[in-house]
């Protein structure tokens, strides 16, 4: 890893409905060391010449009645069409309250059953960034999604629940930059798992701007 990269992680501290950013923020910082990964609640970050400067940008954006301005959501489509890093974590799909947004991740959640226990399967053979990683089972909150896919999509990763079979990770690129959706993170203790924190890492490196694809199973 070029130790220069830098990564900005969106979240929500005060006021979380659902998924506060405290403590997980940390867990971010030390999955993708030596990378300095910048972690703010300030939705200003939203801005052209502020995503620039920032190799990965990271949402884990709780549910919230915050507006994103069109202004923000053109900065963010942006800066992944120049060549930058998204990657979405569990409840950082919340910014699918805009459309384009939705488009640009490539889905949206449509609701979830009980938090429960979920074996979480990768479709082998389909991405760099699954290639060293092993089948595992978390407790976890199980999303359902509505797929917008991009014509490079491919789901990395699926869950079974009720006998239906779900998505539970997927990538793609969007002009030059590179798009990663993880359902696995509803709290602290996901991202205590190593196998999500080995998921979260090859994922952040293949999105990464500039990472190179050996990169993503390092």
């Amino acid at each position: 890893m070029n130790i220069n990269m830098k990564a900005i992680a969106l979240g929500q501290y005060e006021g979380a409905k659902y998924h506060p950013f405290a403590h997980i923020d940390h867990e971010l910082q030390t999955i993708f060391e030596p990378m300095d990964v910048e972690c703010t609640d300030d939705y200003a970050v939203l801005q052209e010449d502020k995503l620039e400067g920032y190799d990965l940008f990271i949402s884990y954006a709780d549910f919230s009645d915050l507006e994103i301005t069109p202004d923000q959501v053109q900065a963010l489509i942006s800066y992944v069409r120049n060549g930058g890093g998204l990657l979405v974590i569990h409840n950082g799909i919340s910014l699918q309250q805009s459309q384009e947004l939705e488009k640009l991740i490539g889905g949206r959640v449509t609701g979830h059953p009980d938090y429960t226990s979920l074996p979480i399967r990768y479709n082998r053979g389909s991405h760099p960034i699954v290639e060293n990683l092993s089948d595992f089972t978390i407790d976890e909150e199980p999303f359902r999604f509505e797929l917008s896919p991009h014509e490079s999509a491919v789901i990395l990763a699926e869950y079974v629940h009720d006998d239906q079979r779900w998505p539970a990770a997927w990538a793609h690129t969007y002009g030059s930059g590179r798009v990663v959706y993880l359902m696995p993170g509803h709290h602290l203790p996901s991202f205590q798992v190593e196998s999500v924190r080995k998921l979260i890492r090859n994922s952040g490196m293949w999105a990464v701007r500039g990472a190179k694809s050996s990169d993503a199973t390092s």
